[in-house]
């Protein structure tokens, strides 16, 4: 309990940062959709193209992405926003338990108060279809094609950050990847799942609007592709993984490999 209490003490800025990313993520999520899809939104009745409008949120959420993880609280945290990613650097040794498992607590609080001021902000219009608390669910094609879709964009995902976030001359870059992929995502991968790559995502939406059907795939896929991820990158040659941040800023600390910005030191 001891060490729990001291690491919550000393890193609680990083958890707080957590739960402010994919909050403000999920407010960007609904203020952009609801623009594009509401029944009384000026863009919905100029573009008619369902394909274009989702496009256009998958460049809103991928901008969003970029501007979290490259804001000096995203660089500070190392900008998760996502339990399967947090688990995946557990996974591989570069988060400790204590700060992983605050991670998750503070990504699905977050996620879900990020919702909840969407809601509050936004009212029927945001809550009632086409919108529907941007909820993620799976599409025409069923479950199964939901579930093998959302491993894929997982695995894909956390494969870049890898080959992005550890090689130094990649690593300015990782945010720009992630955005790219979510865009993509969103645009390509939606109709299939909903695109949700993420288990906080889609409970911050599931729990105001009481949608539970489903929600195991949104649970075990993504960080099913994460891991699968990390396995493969661990088997190529020479591969090796500095930390658990998606950018490794030089101006603020690391409480994942202890870098301290006044008294630098190498991840490791």
């Amino acid at each position: 309990m001891k060490t729990l209490a001291a690491s919550v003490r000393q890193h609680f800025p990083e958890y707080l940062i957590e739960a402010w990313a994919l909050g403000m993520f999920m407010i960007s999520a609904g203020v952009v959709t609801w623009m594009m899809e509401s029944p009384g939104s000026i863009a919905r009745s100029v573009i008619a193209n369902d394909d274009v409008r989702r496009a256009l949120i998958g460049i809103g959420m991928g901008l969003t992405g970029m501007a979290l993880i490259y804001s000096p609280w995203g660089k500070q945290s190392g900008a998760h926003m996502n339990p399967a990613v947090t688990l995946t650097f557990l996974r591989l040794g570069k988060i400790k338990p204590i700060d992983a498992l605050c991670y998750a607590i503070a990504q699905f609080i977050g996620g879900a108060l990020g919702v909840m001021l969407t809601i509050a902000l936004l009212g029927a219009s945001f809550t009632q279809p086409p919108v529907d608390y941007v909820v993620t669910s799976p599409g025409p094609l069923g479950v199964g094609v939901a579930f093998i879709a959302e491993l894929i964009i997982a695995f894909v995902m956390m494969s870049t950050v890898l080959q992005f976030s550890n090689r130094k001359s990649l690593m300015r870059y990782t945010g720009v990847a992630s955005g790219v992929l979510v865009a993509t995502y969103i645009a390509f991968e939606a109709p299939l799942s909903g695109m949700s790559l993420n288990p906080a995502r889609s409970f911050a939406s599931a729990l105001p609007a009481g949608q539970w059907h489903d929600l195991w795939i949104y649970f075990l896929a993504p960080p099913l592709g994460m891991l699968s991820a990390a396995w493969c990158y661990e088997r190529v040659p020479g591969a090796e993984v500095l930390c658990a941040k998606l950018i490794h800023a030089a101006n603020v600390r690391c409480i994942h490999c202890g870098y301290d910005p006044d008294a630098p030191t190498s991840c490791n």
